[in-house]
């Protein structure tokens, strides 16, 4: 049986493994995953890196479907991510209620974890986006805790070298030692839906998309919100 290699983003990384596992034990197919910044993955296949299955943001799958890189009728919407706040396990949390309330909350933090937009994050982008939109990057930088992927961001805050950290709220959700306090509220608010594609360029397309109809198996939708994710099919 031949493996197939996926390329995810980390938003969705705990529901891919957890049904890769099973899809690998029913089909007899392996699967070789590789998870990444939607950024970096991007850069990745458009440098002509080969995959069977890519999960990426809707737009960038949408960019890539345009420049033909996308298998014609294979590009199916998994779930939506928030972001969120956290604090470590047993902390106090601010008060996120309202934007000025977390704009307040990330001046008056000791440290503030969040992903290095540098390493091509789709939250870490946003959030460079809005603190400069606001006036205050120079300020948050200062004090930033930067990780490459969400889980980074979560690990800073469990550790305490980050008394808050904001990411993919399914990203915080894999790292143990942490609370989250909720969605990052109004123009703040950020969120993802993450679609699966097949590469033209892939040789195994019918288990490619045998694995994208296991992830969208209906009878996962409480497993996807029970990671933190909103699914994005019927």
């Amino acid at each position: 049986m031949p493996t197939i290699k996926v390329m995810s983003a980390g938003a969705v990384e705990s529901m891919v493994r957890a049904i890769g596992a099973e899809f690998e034990r029913a089909s007899g197919h392996g699967l070789d995953l590789d998870f990444g910044t939607a950024g970096a993955l991007r850069e990745r296949i458009g440098k002509g890196e080969a995959t069977d299955v890519l999960i990426l943001p809707a737009q960038a799958i949408a960019a890539l479907d345009k420049d033909g890189t996308i298998a014609p009728g294979s590009i199916t919407d998994l779930a939506r991510s928030v972001s969120g706040l956290a604090v470590r396990e047993g902390a106090a949390a601010p008060d996120i209620s309202t934007p000025e309330a977390f704009t307040q909350a990330l001046l008056k933090a000791r440290a503030v974890s969040f992903s290095d937009p540098k390493a091509g994050g789709s939250s870490g982008n946003f959030m460079a986006r809005m603190l400069a939109k606001h006036g205050i990057a120079d300020q948050v930088f200062a004090k930033a805790v930067l990780g490459k992927r969400g889980y980074e961001v979560a690990q800073a805050v469990a550790d305490g070298r980050a008394e808050i950290g904001t990411t993919f709220i399914s990203e915080l959700m894999t790292v143990p030692g942490v609370r989250i306090v909720g969605p990052l509220p109004g123009e703040w608010f950020n969120d993802n839906t993450y679609t699966a594609a097949i590469p033209k360029s892939s040789a195994a397309r019918a288990v490619a998309q045998a694995f994208i109809r296991a992830l969208t198996d209906p009878a996962t939708r409480g497993r996807w919100t029970a990671a933190g994710l909103e699914p994005a099919f019927a």
